[in-house]
């Protein structure tokens, strides 16, 4: 094993090496997929690994995975940006791996061993804050949860955690413990502890379980998540704090985007389309020092921040994803769901991850001036392919090259730069390119076309198309005078100049894959799907050498410099070597499909690139042996592969919509091989009407340039008159104001020498009085302070013993706690040995359950710990109550010393009062004189007060006489009431009206009645004329068999005829025979000639009977909608009598209402006799509501009746219906 290993490795050595330089391409929905590493670096997962990349730079550094890989599943940074984590699907197994970042190529750290890992895929990745430890998450339902001390490869504790359903899940640490885990899911967010080996649940989910997309920390105890409903959920210590819902956002509108008013209402009607059937889905969140970042609907990030409200974080910013001006809808790119988002170090920029492959970054601004509402994202670099690459070629003239996809784009790379430079969307899906030797000009194949493209400056103008549909392979010679197109299994030559078809290659029986061209393009070699590889001579148009394998479909090939040499690969797992119309030499794939391979222009080097996404490096001539080297580099089957002119780099697309750009190292030992450095060309092409409108905007803008350097000079000469001006008042202004000041100023001096010597006397009398205050205060203070002086001491005494006696209180209790702690240790102690002897036994005896004496155990462990907390608990609540006693006695002799302090400020505030006395009795004085003028105002009052009295009192008698205008005005309501229940009678007439109407409706129905059964009856015939013609059918078909019977028979006598062709004798009796045989019976000749009479009766007979029943379909279908409508229109007339009916009774309600009201605020104080003539009036109202009973009983009997009528009606249809339906009426059809 160790010598082959050695000869292995000394092979790897031997063979070529490739390094990747660059990768344009991204993969979507892995879990963490975004990170920076620097302010300005970035790493995201692209083909099989990861790629470093550099935001302005633009240098990359490709990190690839483990070997077979099929992707980055989930990845994680460590918060010390050294260490980087893949979750990987490799082979059976899924792999977990650690990087390391530091050194300039990523290498690999430590490899998590397979056995211990969960058998599911680790979904999720989350390195602790001191990245020691990784935690991952296994995909739900059956969902486990592991953490791994992976310096050591060491698994430390598991544990399931089990999902309501499928769906995204995500772990991380708390950034400020190393030992907090959150894990969020399908119906679950739990909070885990580890330690001593176990993670063990901190919270308790209350409410109903909700399906969390993901999560962030916000602190050390906040959490904010996200649901698939659109609400965001704010968990401090697993509590819920806070809750939001959030709505689809629309995304917003420019009228500079309107070009069309087509194109506004289409829009507009998909939006509204797509908002109906969407709900908001907070797909990613991430958290800032501000607050927290989160996208609710696709398209869109909203920004929150923290407010010192009730409501914990308040939303500030939109951004959107900005619009695809290279697609044929540009909205689309709104439309994308957000999968991760990522803030730099510093918080400057936010990037954002999509499921259509594009990455786009975000600046961050600082000043709450600068920002706005609403907000747009920028790509990071370049838009990216979303789906499989088909088509790659590059050109001799400039360090370009072009792809196609199935994502309707075509895109144009500067391989040098690592830049974008043409990028355009079209209707159709894209099958493959071809770059022109110049750049200037491409061929690409569409599902519709094949179009000869102009790359212009910004742009690709469609210069010519061709008639050929779903071309899949077309390529340019290397001289750009001609190019050749696949139809199907013919390869047509064109020329590039006149375009006209040269001559058209046949012989091919298979779709042709693959062609080549030689480098003189005087021979073009091409293959198929039925093992055919051909060499075409396009001189003469012929063949010049081929090569058929019948078991093998070929997909791609490639031709040495001089042509003599064809590498062909295909479906079986070979690498062949075609030379004069053999295959040389076989090189097997090893468990690989090769799909694509490319020969160096020195053709030393052979790359072959395989349906896993590997590049394999081999050296020429080939070997049987593994003379290779194989590289991990896409996702998905390699579609395409070239080489450069020069040799220097190799070109690889695959499905995954990645491109890779490989250097490529072939310098052997002792050997010093020299890169040439070639110049390319830097001409492009421009369109005549761009040139024009560029040159008119230019002379548009020079012109404003002058007109507004005109207007700006005449601005500045009048801005400068005024200036001067100005200045001159201000200066005069000035000068006086500072006289003015000088002639204030040596006054107030005089007056403050004046005060000074004032104040002076007024402080020497000051000071005296003070002096003599001061010696009888300290006489009287001296003796105080002695009295409080004892008290103290007696008290300080007092604490001093009730210091002693606590503190040994105190010691007690700690020895009783200690005590008991001990007593409880030993026991379960003692319990734990006995449980372990227990277990011992077990397992020796009952090593099949080894999984359930370990649940016990756990069990055991955990109600051990309970108990102990639960102690723990009780003495620390003793504890707790002896130390606040403590503090509390603390605190009384705390109170007295503050008593002695506040003794000695009382003294002073004493001193204090005295002044402030004084200067009460100068405001007592001011309050006397205020009060005096408080007097004079109130006498004053009274006299205004006595005349609001009178005015009051002409005020009562004014209501008096508006009383008896109420009386009169409600003579004026008893008449209008009257009136009202003449109108109530009109409204019965109005409904016996209704009632002749619903009876004409119920004739109507009977008329559709009748109309049915006729139609059944119809129906019926029909089925009888159906029934008999099929009778005759068979009748002819038993006729046409007899028929077939007797030409077959003479057939068979016409052949023994035949035999005797020789002999005229026997012909002539043989024929005689014949004639005998069947002329002589006459229904030959008739039924020839009836069958094309019956078979034109039974066609016009079927015509019939389908344009009747077509007829009567129709007719039930009239009816149907008829009786619809009759049915609609009763509901309706139904309806708006018993809206008339409430509404009467409202009206008569309010009438009772209004006299009742009248009544009661007129009040009323007349005589027996006026209240008997009154009666009679407050008893109309409730006349009329008896004599309504019968109205309302004879409405409800007339609902009845119709609600019978319309059930009858819907029977009649539902037969019908199952007529209609019947296997006789259907077989008409």
């Amino acid at each position: 094993m160790a010598e082959a290993e050695a000869a292995a490795a000394a092979a790897a050595a031997a063979a070529a090496a490739v390094l990747p330089v660059a990768v344009f391409g991204c993969r979507p929905r892995v879990a963490g997929g975004v990170c920076f590493l620097e302010e300005r670096v970035v790493l995201h997962a692209a083909g099989a690994g990861c790629l470093r990349l550099h935001i302005d730079h633009k240098w990359h550094n490709f990190i690839p995975g483990t070997k077979k890989s099929r992707g980055v599943q989930a990845l994680a940074v460590s918060p010390d940006r050294r260490f980087l984590a893949l979750s990987e699907a490799a082979g059976e197994r899924p792999v977990l791996a650690v990087y390391e970042l530091s050194a300039e190529r990523a290498r690999r750290r430590k490899v998590l061993a397979a056995e211990e890992q969960p058998a599911r895929q680790a979904v999720s990745l989350a390195f602790s804050p001191d990245s020691q430890l990784l935690a991952a998450a296994t995909a739900p339902p059956e969902g486990h949860l592991a953490c791994w001390l992976w310096e050591k490869q060491q698994l430390v504790a598991t544990v399931r955690v089990p999902a309501a359903g499928d769906g995204p899940c995500q772990v991380s640490f708390n950034p400020q413990d190393n030992t907090q885990v959150c894990i969020t899911g399908n119906g679950y967010f739990k909070l885990f502890k580890y330690s001593e080996g176990y993670l063990k649940q901190m919270n308790l989910q209350r409410g109903e379980p909700e399906n969390y997309l993901c999560h962030a920390w916000l602190s050390a105890e906040e959490v904010i998540c996200g649901t698939d409903t659109g609400k965001l959920s704010l968990f401090e210590t697993g509590d819920l704090r806070w809750e939001k819902s959030l709505e689809y956002r629309k995304p917003p509108r420019k009228q500079e985007e309107r070009t069309t008013e087509e194109y506004e209402s289409g829009a507009a009607f998909e939006d509204t389309s797509l908002q109906q059937h969407s709900l908001p889905q907070i797909s990613a969140v991430a958290a800032y020092s501000k607050g927290f970042a989160c996208s609710p609907s696709p398209g869109v990030v909203l920004l929150f921040e923290k407010t010192s409200e009730e409501e914990a974080y308040e939303e500030r910013q939109e951004v959107w994803l900005p619009q695809d001006l290279f697609s044929t809808d540009p909205k689309k790119s709104s439309r994308q769901d957000i999968t991760w988002i990522c803030f730099s170090p510093s918080e400057e920029v936010m990037v954002v991850s999509t499921n259509k492959n594009q990455l786009y970054m975000f600046t961050m601004f600082s000043n709450k001036l600068i920002r706005e509402k609403i907000s747009y994202f920028s790509y990071m670099n370049f838009p990216l392919h979303s789906n499989s690459i088909t088509g790659l070629d590059m050109c001799t003239w400039k360090p370009i090259l072009a792809t196609c996809s199935l994502d309707r784009s075509v895109r144009i790379w500067n391989y040098k730069k690592n830049t974008l430079e043409l990028c355009k969307e079209y209707q159709e899906e894209a099958h493959t390119v071809s770059l022109h030797p110049t750049g200037l000009f491409c061929l690409v194949g569409f599902s519709d076309k094949l179009r000869f493209i102009s790359l212009l400056y910004e742009d690709m103008h469609v210069f010519k198309e061709f008639a050929v549909k779903k071309c899949r392979e077309c390529s340019f010679s290397n001289g750009g005078h001609l190019f050749a197109i696949v139809n199907g299994n013919v390869i047509q030559i064109y020329s590039g100049i006149t375009f006209q078809n040269v001559t058209n290659l046949k012989g091919h029986t298979g779709m042709v894959h693959a062609i080549k061209w030689s480098s003189d393009d005087t021979k073009l070699v091409s293959c198929d799907t039925h093992g055919a590889v051909y060499k075409w001579n396009l001189l003469t148009g012929k063949k010049e050498s081929e090569c058929v394998l019948k078991t093998c479909i070929y997909s791609s090939i490639s031709l040495t410099y001089d042509a003599k040499i064809i590498f062909a690969v295909g479906s079986d797992q070979t690498l062949k070597e075609i030379s004069e119309s053999s295959i040389k030499h076989e090189v097997p794939a090893r468990d690989v499909v090769y799909t694509t391979v490319a020969v160096s222009r020195s053709g030393c080097l052979v790359f072959v690139g395989t349906s896993l996404g590997t590049i394999r490096a081999m050296k020429y001539p080939l070997t049987q042996k593994k003379n290779f080297s194989e590289y991990q580099a896409h996702a998905g089957a390699v579609t395409k592969m070239t080489v450069t002119s020069d040799d220097q780099f190799l070109l690889t697309a695959s499905e995954d919509g990645c491109v890779f750009i490989w250097r490529v190292h072939d310098k052997e030992p002792g050997e010093v091989k020299e890169e040439q450095k070639l110049e390319y060309a830097e001409e492009v092409l421009i369109m005549r009407s761009d040139i024009d409108e560029k040159t008119q905007a230019i002379l548009d803008l020079q012109n404003c340039v002058r007109d507004l350097q005109t207007e700006s000079e005449y601005e500045l000469r009048l801005k400068d008159i005024y200036c001067e001006e100005k200045i001159k008042s201000l200066e005069e202004n000035f000068t006086q104001e500072i006289d003015f000041l000088k002639a204030k100023h040596q006054i107030l001096q005089e007056e403050k020498e004046k005060q000074k010597l004032q104040h002076e006397v007024q402080l020497s009398e000051l000071i005296d009085k003070q002096a003599k205050e001061v010696k009888q205060l300290e006489s009287d203070s001296s003796q105080k302070l002695s009295m409080e002086n004892e008290k103290y001491q007696e008290l300080q005494v007092k604490s001093q013993k009730m210091e002693e006696e606590y503190e040994k209180q105190l010691h007690s209790l700690e020895e009783s706690k200690t005590k008991a702690v001990a007593e409880l240790k030993e026991q379960y102690e003692k319990k734990l040995k006995h449980k372990s002897v227990l277990l011992e036994e077990t397992k020796e005896s009952m090593m099949k359950q080894i999984k359930a004496h370990e649940e016990m155990e756990k069990q055991i462990y955990e109600d051990g710990d309970k108990e102990i907390f639960e102690l723990k608990d009780k003495y620390e609540k003793q504890l707790l109550e002896e130390k606040e006693s403590n503090i509390q006695l603390k605190g009384e002799i705390g109170v007295m010393n503050k008593r002695l302090n506040s003794l000695q400020k009382e003294l002073k505030d004493r001193n204090r009062d005295i002044e402030e006395m004084r200067l009460e009795q100068q405001k007592l004085q001011d309050i006397i004189k205020s009060l005096e003028k408080d007097i004079l105002a109130l006498k004053t009052d009274v006299k205004e007060r006595t005349e609001t009295i009178l005015e009051k009192e002409k005020y009562v008698y004014e209501l008096k006489m508006k009383n008896q205008e109420l009386q009169n005005f409600k003579f004026v309501l008893s008449y209008k009431i009257e009136e009202s229940k003449k109108q109530i009678e009109s409204r019965e007439n109005d409904i016996e009206t209704m009632k002749k109407q619903i009876s004409e409706m119920e004739e109507e129905l009977e008329q559709f009645r009748k109309e049915s059964v006729e139609l059944k009856l119809n129906i019926t015939q029909l089925q009888q004329k159906q029934k008999a013609t099929a009778g005759e059918v068979h009748r002819e078909m038993e006729k046409r068999q007899n028929m077939e019977t007797l030409i077959k028979r003479f057939k068979a006598d016409l052949h023994n005829c035949v035999r005797f062709i020789n002999d005229s004798k026997k012909m002539k009796d043989g024929i005689r025979e014949l004639y005998t045989k069947y002329m002589h019976q006459p229904d030959v000749v008739e039924a020839q000639a009836e069958d094309g009479d019956l078979q034109q009766q039974y066609k016009k007979q079927q015509e019939h009977n389908e344009r009747n029943l077509a007829v009567l379909r129709k007719k039930v279908m009239k009816d149907k909608e008829i009786q619809h409508t009759a049915y609609m229109r009763i509901v309706q007339e139904n309806m708006s009598l018993i809206k008339e009916i409430n509404d009467l009774r409202q009206e008569l309600r309010v009438a009772n209402a209004q006299v009742h009201n009248l009544e009661s605020a007129l009040r009323l104080n007349k005589s027996k006799k006026a209240i008997q003539d009154t009666a009679p009036s407050a008893e109309l109202p409730s006349g009329p509501a008896v004599l309504r009973l019968n109205p309302e009983m004879e409405s409800e009997k007339i609902i009845e009746m119709q609600q019978l009528e319309i059930q009858y009606l819907r029977d009649q249809v539902q037969e019908m219906g199952k007529a209609l339906n019947s296997p006789g009426s259907v077989s008409f059809s």
